[in-house]
């Protein structure tokens, strides 16, 4: 199991990885329903500001996996969008992979 700063540290990354998927969707023509999933998961790494800097792993590696469930919603509406640009699927798998592999790392 990962150290809380350990968890701190891969979740910032996560977070700019996030970020970098929002700017995307926000830039893309792409379904109201990826849009919305991007933002709602942008939205709860940014309120798990101060959860994240603590120093409470199992509410950490809760909130990982609910962030990880949105990732892999965000994959699945994804794969379902045939309009959807490069650029943009590839932010999507990176935040996937990312939140994947922290979550499995985890347990």
């Amino acid at each position: 199991m990962l150290q809380a700063s350990e968890i701190q540290q891969r979740f910032s990354a996560i977070q700019q990885v996030i970020g970098d998927a929002e700017r995307a969707v926000d830039a893309a023509s792409t379904s109201h329903e990826l849009r919305e999933c991007i933002h709602k998961m942008a939205d709860a790494a940014r309120s798990a500001k101060d959860l994240m800097q603590g120093t409470e792993q199992a509410r950490m590696v809760e909130f990982i996996d609910r962030l990880e469930d949105m990732g892999d919603e965000a994959k699945r509406i994804s794969r379902s969008d045939d309009n959807i640009s490069a650029s943009l699927e590839t932010a999507v798998t990176r935040v996937h992979a990312e939140l994947s592999k922290l979550k499995h790392q985890l347990h």
